[in-house]
């Protein structure tokens, strides 16, 4: 038998072709290399710990003041534990979308749950919040139907409606007479209106109870995405809905667990039958991975914290009438934010980088947002409170607020 030698050929790796004009963008983009060169790079800052009040950042111990950890469950004994179980049960991940080989009994149970606790008839698990808004507007709305978004909205929703076939029509943040002039103009069309519950940087709360009385007169649908409001409003921590007493009329719920619920994942909370469509119909969760089990069990036991704690959410919100009347106090403008996620509204981009690195160098962790998170006019500097600061930790953050901002010429 013949013996076939193959030559092998060793890349070199300084003849490379000449690149695709496509990537031309990438090599005009130079705006984060020019903030790093001048020490104001904010992003991808790597973590050493939990996400607690606490974190080391750059092998320094921070406060940290732009979590998401709203009840403080990151690092709770007894969510961890359950995860850790659920690795020993069921593995690291699923090997399969939820469509054929990865639906667990863990998922089901998380979504019996879910339901129950939402007050919904059924519930459906995604492997992101990101994931659940594209699969549902973008199954939900098809051609010749009409989606209503406020200007403000998550980006995972204008995702959502961009992979739809509707046609999408953007009102002004929180303007209920712009909203009524849309939908007049088409009356009688399918339609679904898809609001944040709670606005992620800005940290106001959407008008509910005006929208649901347009719902009821042009006779759209509603779809709300509580991913801040979760955990944080409402007597038993519901969200949204519940603050406003109007469960009943969403009609579609729609959440993380990446928040409140201490871990990463999404859901869809409604009626039976738009359960079941979303299950064979939305996209991002026929062709995704489904959710690692050890995720799941963390929002399973971050659900029964939710409940059976609620001096949890009693700490959260003591802690963010403290910060909020303390910046006011100092000068700073927080716009209008109803709930933890305080905005400092600073306007100007480079001012506000450099207030950010004046409060990072005194130990303060914070998250700058320029467009096109938000309007170019309106740079922030984005906070969060948890359960799980202190006064001290607050009263820390003030001082550092009041030295930075001096320095900067910005509040005070």
């Amino acid at each position: 038998m013949n013996r076939i030698n193959h030559v092998r050929r060793t890349p070199s790796f300084n003849l490379r072709r000449k690149r695709a004009p496509v990537f031309d963008k990438c090599l005009r983009f130079t705006r984060a290399a020019d903030l790093r060169t001048a020490n104001l790079y904010p992003y991808f800052k790597p973590l050493t710990s939990p996400q607690g009040p606490e974190v080391i950042c750059q092998g320094r111990r921070m406060i940290m003041m732009s979590s998401n950890n709203y009840l403080g469950l990151a690092s709770h004994p007894r969510v961890q534990e359950a995860a850790i179980d659920a690795v020993r049960r069921y593995g690291t991940g699923c090997a399969g979308s939820r469509f054929l080989n990865g639906t667990l009994a863990i998922h089901e149970e998380l979504e019996q749950r879910l339901a129950a606790f939402l007050r919904k008839d059924a519930a459906l698990v995604f492997p992101t919040g990101f994931q659940a808004n594209l699969g549902a507007i973008s199954a939900l709305v098809g051609k010749n139907e009409f989606i209503f978004i406020d200007k403000l909205n998550h980006a995972s929703i204008v995702d959502g409606c961009r992979l739809s076939f509707g046609q999408v029509h953007r009102f002004q943040h929180d303007d209920l007479d712009d909203l009524e002039r849309k939908l007049q103009d088409t009356a009688g069309r399918r339609a679904l209106v898809v609001v944040d519950g709670v606005f992620s940087m800005e940290g106001d709360i959407a008008d509910l109870p005006g929208i649901v009385g347009l719902g009821r007169r042009y006779r759209t649908g509603l779809m709300v995405d509580d991913a801040h409001g979760l955990g944080v409003l409402g007597v038993s921590g519901r969200g949204t809905a519940e603050y406003f007493a109007l469960e009943a009329a969403v009609d579609v719920m729609v959440g993380t667990f990446s928040k409140s619920l201490a871990s990463i994942g999404g859901y869809i909370a409604a009626d039976t039958d738009v359960i079941d469509y979303l299950k064979h119909h939305a996209r991002s969760l026929i062709f995704s991975a489904s959710l690692p089990a050890p995720a799941a069990a963390a929002a399973l036991a971050a659900v029964d914290i939710l409940e059976s704690e609620p001096d949890r959410r009693q700490r959260l919100w003591s802690n963010t009438r403290y910060l909020r009347e303390g910046l006011e106090a100092l000068g700073f403008d927080i716009g209008k934010t109803q709930t933890p996620i305080i905005p400092v509204l600073v306007r100007d981009e480079e001012k506000l980088l450099r207030l950010w690195r004046a409060l990072f160098d005194r130990g303060i962790f914070t998250s700058p947002v320029l467009a096109p998170a938000v309007p170019a006019k309106m740079a922030l500097l984005r906070m969060s409170c948890m359960a799980t600061h202190t006064v001290e930790y607050i009263e820390r953050v003030l001082d550092a607020f009041d030295e930075a901002g001096k320095l900067v010429g910005v509040g005070p």
